[in-house]
């Protein structure tokens, strides 16, 4: 795609118009889906709203043009993702709905933590939690700090990335070859159909035909499309299918959980759990099946070498864990039949969450450690190796005589002068450093220098460059790194002691993957100002719809419970996950202690380095290579079964049917199948406040 000469505005009423749509009609139904089935609707709500606003715009003999269409996408996936992660689906952060849980939670009491954690986290009052009501004085100090966190981060986050834009875009002039992907998608809904000729003559199942297996006709070149009506089929298509199975896979359970005192399951949610099953044959392994049909079709959009990767490093582990329990005597020759005796804490009886975070206590928590620190470092040596090129290009064409190419920014984009940049970066990060050291005199009395010293380096150092490094990756191979337990790692060795330290806005982010946003924005003319003003409108409206959203559905009844079948099987797990290094701080002995093992770290590492070398040497797919390094850290099973699966129907069956064109259709099928499963879970939502909004008189 090619930069087009000139940019539009694409804030407008409709943009508010569809912000308000989002905020009613769509986040509660995305938080009460995340609590249900763990699934999120922000995909659906955005294909729902921009085609809800198009339409409404043809048949008033209006046209929605590019740069508004980006625009409206933007502010409904920006209110989804926000709101879920304020209230539902960010485990570990300050959401109201998670931090009312944890602060009961049967690990966090266990481990001691509960009874530390301060009230500008969540009250740990048992009577004020026991209202269900985030309505309440006592929980103003944490609905204070989760306001400044998320203006402050979409503050920081939208200037510093295109900050990060400018020098990796404009100056270094990097290709970034995953912006196209979703620019054209957006783009693609501001195409006009094909006419009534095009119509007739390529008919609905022209990209299905059976007598071409690319699925080409008379009036459209092999392996190409039939014109932008297609989308719209294969879309509708998706939406038909996702109707029928989320009729079955979240009506049924969430009408029947809003009339009865359990809901009702056609199908098991989140997954259906063989551990104890197969316990005997395969000891210390995790297996589950996921019957959502979402997680296939999103099988068959994901890069097919990446999955099968991942199945890899998937197998691997079953086959790994056996052994480390020891298990399997007549296999592994051991002194007197005891095994490895590594995944020493895992029982015949354990179901997959236990057996999950038991494997991760005894030997996964250091080994993924290790694995991702194989990651990071070749990410690292990625960039470097892509700096190395550049500088010689640049001393090639020197010599040659060609001089630099001058820097000059589009005109009309909307940019603004890189002292606003520099200025952003230092005011956040000094209200972050103020506030986590106000919040530390408040919960302490007192500030532990170390731990300042350590949130200075985060602010200086740590994220400057690993933010820097994250936006060149994203320019050159679309990757984005992280260097795991940083955070973790420092706060240990600060010698601070309380569990204070894990919820203060620490100034450690990584903006490097919001240079992919910007150019997305750059090749759909839309001018950066309109994202700006978009922020400036999301702000009180994420905040006082989600709120408003997550204090109702809290009323209906306790969360996690049986009404929430994702959230009572996950959120224990996360909570006993979060305490395990949560209790690194307390002092004394902690299971944190166990848990963190330098030799396992070391393998780990050594491990995914040597598959690395070895898969790189061999010319292996990086996405293969990828897929089988993070594979290796216990991979849940229930969602790569199903995702596997959709991997090889797309592979063997569509796509030798289809040919190429099927790489065009699997998102577009996967995105009509999520408005469908949206639409579902917001009707079944609409019909559950409805049934709890009835007040029954007692005559």
């Amino acid at each position: 795609m090619e930069v087009p000469g000139t940019f539009e505005e694409g804030f407008s009423w409709s943009s508010l118009a569809g912000a308000v749509f989002v905020a009613i009609l769509m986040v509660p139904g995305s938080i009460y889906m995340t609590l249900l089935a763990g699934a999120s609707i922000g995909p659906a709500a955005q294909w729902v709203t921009l085609i809800l606003f198009i339409e409404v715009a043809r048949r008033a003999n209006q046209h929605l043009g590019k740069a508004q269409v980006f625009t409206l996408f933007y502010i409904s996936g920006a209110i989804m993702v926000t709101a879920s992660q304020l209230e539902g689906g960010f485990h570990g952060g300050l959401g109201a709905l998670w931090s009312q849980f944890y602060v009961q939670s049967d690990a966090a009491v266990a481990q001691g933590i509960a009874e530390q954690i301060p009230a500008w986290v969540a009250p740990n009052d048992p009577a004020v939690l026991a209202e269900r009501s985030l309505f309440m004085k006592e929980w103003l100090p944490a609905i204070g700090l989760i306001t400044f966190t998320m203006i402050i981060g979409r503050i920081d986050n939208m200037i510093l990335g295109y900050g990060l834009f400018r020098i990796a875009s404009d100056i270094e002039k990097l290709p970034f070859p995953m912006a196209p992907v979703g620019a054209q998608g957006i783009l693609a809904l501001t195409e006009e159909n094909d006419d009534d000729a095009d119509e007739s003559r390529t008919g609905f199942i022209a990209p299905f035909a059976k007598d071409d297996p690319a699925g080409a006709t008379a009036a459209t070149p092999r392996g190409e499309p039939a014109g932008g009506s297609w989308r719209w089929r294969i879309f509708t298509l998706g939406s038909i299918i996702g109707l029928a199975f989320g009729a079955v896979y979240l009506g049924v359970p969430t009408v029947t959980g809003a009339l009865l005192d359990r809901p009702i399951t056609l199908l098991p949610i989140p997954f259906v759990d063989y551990t104890q099953d197969t316990a005997a044959i395969l000891p210390a392994v995790a297996v589950a099946v996921s019957m959502d049909l979402g997680q296939v079709l999103f099988g068959m959009v994901l890069p097919f070498w990446a999955m099968v990767g991942t199945g890899i490093g998937l197998l691997t582990t079953m086959i790994l864990n056996p052994v480390l329990y020891g298990g399997l005597p007549e296999l592994l020759p051991v002194v007197g039949g005891a095994g490895a005796g590594v995944l020493t804490s895992w029982n015949p009886g354990d179901n997959m969450q236990q057996t999950v975070y038991k494997n991760n206590v005894d030997f996964y928590f250091s080994f993924s450690l290790g694995v991702a620190l194989t990651i990071a470092v070749a990410g690292f040596v990625s960039v470097g190796k892509q700096l190395m090129k550049a500088k010689r290009r640049r001393a090639e064409e020197l010599a040659a005589g060609i001089e630099p190419e001058e820097t000059t920014l589009p005109e009309g984009r909307g940019d603004i002068r890189p002292w606003a940049v520099i200025a952003t970066y230092v005011v956040s990060t000094a209200l972050y450093l103020g506030v986590s050291c106000w919040l530390l005199i408040l919960t302490d009395g007192r500030i532990h220098p170390p731990l300042v010293a350590v949130m200075l380096f985060y602010a200086i150092v740590y994220t400057p460059i690993l933010s820097y490094v994250t936006a060149r990756l994203e320019g050159i191979a679309g990757e984005v790194i992280n260097l795991p337990f940083v955070r973790e790692g420092s706060f240990i060795l600060s010698g601070y002691q309380g569990v204070a330290v894990w919820f203060l806005p620490i100034p450690i982010h990584n903006y490097g993957s919001m240079t992919v946003f910007y150019r997305q924005c750059e090749l759909t003319g839309t001018k950066f100002t309109s994202i700006w003003k978009s922020e400036l409108l999301l702000t009180p409206i994420i905040l006082v719809g989600s709120l408003c959203f997550a204090h109702f559905i809290w009323g209906l009844g306790p969360i996690p419970g049986p009404q929430y079948p994702f959230a009572q099987a996950w959120w224990e797990v996360t909570a006993e996950n979060l305490s395990l290094v949560f209790s690194s701080t307390l002092g004394g002995f902690s299971e944190f202690e166990q848990a963190f093992r330098g030799d396992y770290i070391l393998a780990g590492f050594l491990s995914g380095g040597a598959l690395f070398a070895f898969l790189s040497w061999a010319g292996a797919p990086i996405f293969l290579t990828y897929g089988i390094v993070r594979g290796l850290n216990q991979t849940l099973p229930f969602a790569v079964f199903s995702q596997l699966l959709g991997a090889f129907i797309g592979r063997y069956y569509f796509r030798r049917r289809l040919g190429l064109r099927w790489r065009q259709y699997a998102p577009v099928l996967a995105a009509g199948f999520s408005c469908g499963m949206g639409l579902i879970g917001t009707l079944g939502v609409g019909v559950t406040f409805l049934a709890k909004a009835v007040f029954k008189v007692p005559y």
